[in-house]
């Protein structure tokens, strides 16, 4: 199931542009710091507003129906269907007139299948053309004005309190597009300060080269926006935006030149898209819930296995069976990890920096066998029905190679945001064994980044098919 990858590369070099991600080690003196955690995320606009005017207006239309049809069920039912039919904002800012042909749209499909179920229901009391229209006409006019007011209302507040946003990229390019935000406050962003490597010499906003002063500009300021102007800049400060997105701020991206993709949603002019570093999800207690469910199970059916693994083990190789191992986990939170042992360290220190045993020569037939097969890892699903790991997430490893991986590859230390697990995205690509720590570190990333439990099923089905045919690690 599982093998650890490669020590990094004699030419890989640490990330010393003075941001450093959300570590799970002790900041280092150069340069390096925290961004404050304590913050909770930035709520977006309550629903509520919205939902009300959306009630008041059904009512208004239910009222023509009350009084044509006499069936309070109905009323109710119209009233349901307005809510759950009800257009959502696809973009900062809207308009009712923006939501207008969605919004009439949709009321006119509910009193259509309204007026399809009561005829069908009984012919005599169908609605007429007139009821119809009268009611739609109502009920629309009335969303129409409730609507109006809620968004009139948001934009005013905006207006009042712009939200304080930080611009990554280029300092040339991040200057132009702070200044565009700053000509048009009716976005509701206010840039307070642009993050660029280096300055080019001309006026505009403070730009912050360092990692204190970025993390001085959050304070500060309660910068709850970054915008991303380059499309480099998602690769090549990735760890730096997703210390931001941890310290609760929304990341957008923004093209600053020409749409590169289809502009569902735009700020002052420019083409903006959300991106989701996965801050917002890395706690659903649907991952939870799955990973008690079924590690539970399969140690219920495999306890067989292991008691005949335990017994061979113990015959062949003498006492002590079980393997404990201290590993960081999430948050770089260290915890034992448990496996059959299937090779004796000479001392403490060979078990905490020996890389990997997989072509040891002393390892008992039985013992090669169970690392082959990946059975030496069966006892890690004790680690996940108590809550160390998870079925899936980024492998976890010894501090000592965590000490180095996270000076050395920028994105390491980020796989922490996540339980590790017994399995993940990196390994289903390969990635076991002496392979690419640089790239274990980026697949683990876009699995956190784009976790879904439907990712978690399809890793969990391809381990399996990989055990099937595995030749072991």
């Amino acid at each position: 199931m599982t093998a650890e990858s490669t020590v990094p590369s004699p030419g890989a070099q640490p990330w010393d542009h003075g941001f450093s991600p959300v570590s799970v080690l002790p900041a280092r003196a150069a340069g390096g710091f925290r961004f404050p955690l304590g913050r909770p995320p930035a709520r977006p606009a309550s629903p509520l507003p919205l939902l009300a005017a959306d009630l008041v207006a059904a009512l208004a239309g239910a009222s023509t129906l009350d009084a044509a049809a006499h069936r309070p069920l109905l009323v109710a039912a119209l009233v349901s269907g307005a809510l759950l039919l009800r257009p959502h904002a696809t973009r900062p800012g809207p308009g009712v007139l923006d939501e207008l042909p969605a919004l009439c749209g949709r009321i006119a499909v509910v009193w259509l299948g309204l007026a399809a179920l009561l005829a069908a229901y009984d012919p005599d009391r169908a609605l007429g053309t007139r009821t119809l229209l009268l009611g739609w006409a109502l009920h629309a006019a009335v969303a129409c004005a409730g609507r109006g007011l809620v968004h009139w209302r948001r934009r005013v507040a905006l207006l009042r309190r712009p939200r304080t946003a930080l611009v990554i990229g280029p300092a040339a390019t991040a200057q132009r597009v702070a200044a565009a935000l700053l000509r048009h406050p009716r976005c509701g962003v206010r840039p307070v300060g642009v993050v660029a490597e280096h300055a080019d010499g001309g006026s505009g906003l403070p730009v912050l080269s360092r990692g204190e002063e970025v993390e001085r500009a959050l304070i500060q300021n309660g910068v709850r926006v970054v915008l991303t102007v380059d499309p480099a800049v998602r690769t090549a400060q990735g760890p730096l935006l997703r210390a931001l997105a941890e310290s609760g701020c929304t990341v957008w991206e923004l093209d600053a030149d020409c749409p590169s993709y289809e502009m569902r949603e735009q700020l002052a002019g420019f083409a903006v898209r959300r991106l989701d570093l996965g801050s917002r999800r890395r706690g659903n207690p649907g991952k939870r819930l799955v990973d008690v469910l079924v590690s539970g199970t399969l140690l219920v059916l495999v306890s067989p296995v292991l008691l005949v693994c335990a017994v061979v083990l113990r015959i062949t190789d003498g006492p002590g069976v079980v393997f404990r191992q201290e590993r960081i986990g999430k948050g770089g939170r260290p915890f034992t990890l448990l496996k059959f042992r299937t090779h004796r360290p000479a001392d403490e220190h060979e078990a905490a920096t020996r890389w990997s045993v997989a072509g040891e020569v002393r390892m008992s037939p039985f013992c090669r066998f169970l690392r082959q097969t990946s059975l030496d890892e069966l006892l890690q699903l004790w680690n996940v029905f108590w809550g160390d790991m998870s079925l899936v997430g980024p492998r976890p490893e010894r501090p000592y190679f965590v000490a180095q991986f996270s000076q050395a590859h920028p994105g390491y230390a980020a796989r922490h945001r996540m339980p590790t697990g017994i399995t993940g995205l990196a390994q289903i690509h390969g990635l076991r064994g002496d392979t690419s720590i640089e790239d274990r570190a980026r697949f683990d990333n876009a699995y956190i980044d784009n976790w879904s439990l439907w990712q978690d099923v399809c890793i969990l089905l391809r381990t399996a098919a990989a055990l099937v045919r595995s030749t072991g690690s």
